[in-house]
């Protein structure tokens, strides 16, 4: 797996911040890591399962799609038991700013459209794989584990993403991932006033 985070490093242009990791890896902030990671994993599954509805021509992109999914509702569901095993209810959070950043720069005309949600796709499943590495040595033996067993598929799910946006581009979708790496790198690196899974550096006051 080392050679596939590093592949996933170079794609992703910047680590998470020591700042974030510091900050999830206190006890008070587990309940808010996990909840938000279980809604992750939800909406991951919610997004393939859109794209499936969406192009129902593309056999390549619904074959993917719909394992991506089961495997996304799998990790949920795992979420799911290990909160409960710690006593954590699971409920309503507000997202981090993070997807919706990166949606903001999604083409409407087609297939841009489809292109950029893609590779959309390819970053948010790279940093979920990045962080879930870079935060097993701060968390107890369980979490850690757990995290780790995460690595591989979300590691092929990033592959599938990008691997779909380079066939369906029709030319060269180089600028168009350093476009995106810029703006994911921007997100991952400022300041930001809500912990969670996704988010950028936690402000002073939660770092403190």
């Amino acid at each position: 797996m080392t050679d596939a985070l590093e592949e996933i490093q170079a794609f992703l242009g910047c680590s998470t911040p020591q700042a974030w990791i510091e900050v999830a890896a206190k006890p008070e902030s587990l309940a808010v890591l996990l909840i938000d990671h279980a809604h992750c994993e939800k909406k991951a599954a919610s997004t393939a399962m859109n794209l499936m509805f969406r192009y129902v021509d593309r056999s390549d992109l619904l074959n993917k799609m719909s394992r991506l999914a089961r495997e996304e509702l799998i990790h949920f569901e795992q979420c799911l038991a290990l909160m409960e095993a710690r006593g954590i209810e699971y409920g309503h959070m507000s997202p981090a700013r993070y997807a919706g950043g990166m949606r903001e720069k999604v083409r409407t005309s087609e297939p841009g459209r489809l292109v950029d949600l893609l590779i959309i796709g390819a970053f948010i499943e790279a940093r979920s794989c990045e962080r879930f590495a870079a935060l097993a040595p701060y968390l107890d033996a369980e979490l850690s584990k757990f995290y780790r067993s995460l690595l591989k598929s979300e590691g092929r799910h990033y592959q599938d993403y990008l691997g779909l946006a380079e066939a369906y581009a029709g030319e060269s979708i180089e600028e168009r991932i350093q476009e995106f790496r810029e703006l994911e790198m921007q997100l991952i690196q400022a300041p930001d006033p809500d912990f969670r899974f996704h988010s950028g550096v936690p402000d002073s006051q939660q770092a403190a």
